[in-house]
């Protein structure tokens, strides 16, 4: 599998991550350190304790990290999580509506997680 084609079946952008990183050697080695990143598991952990400031710390790292790789959907969702927990700002979302977007981003993870492993097997 090309580094192309593991962003195609993770719904990446690939085309945006180059204009980031700009060298395919520097998105092969951050693709490959994604799925050890601990952000994902503080960001649901946060969800299941219901820790409004974790959620905004997690999910706001968690932005910048899929946003610079190109992981557009997983970037949205943080995204809105982030703005949903920004301190200052009102809730908008309810509880189950943030529960649903955390086990969405769950699973889009633990998808990437298998793509990258194995694109990682060659």
């Amino acid at each position: 599998m090309t580094l192309q084609e593991l962003y195609q079946n993770i719904g990446g952008d690939y085309g945006q991550v180059m204009r980031i990183l700009r060298m395919e050697k520097l998105v092969d080695k951050h693709i490959r350190k994604f799925s050890q990143n601990d952000v994902v598991e503080r960001l649901l952990a946060a969800g299941r304790a219901d820790d409004p400031n974790e959620l905004f710390e997690a999910s706001h790292a968690m932005k910048g990290i899929c946003g610079n790789l190109g992981l557009k959907d997983l970037c949205e969702l943080s995204s809105r999580i982030a703005e949903e927990y920004r301190p200052g700002n009102p809730r908008r979302l309810s509880d189950e509506e943030i529960s649903q977007m955390l086990a969405l981003i769950d699973a889009k993870y633990q998808k990437a997680k298998e793509e990258i492993l194995r694109y990682e097997e060659g």
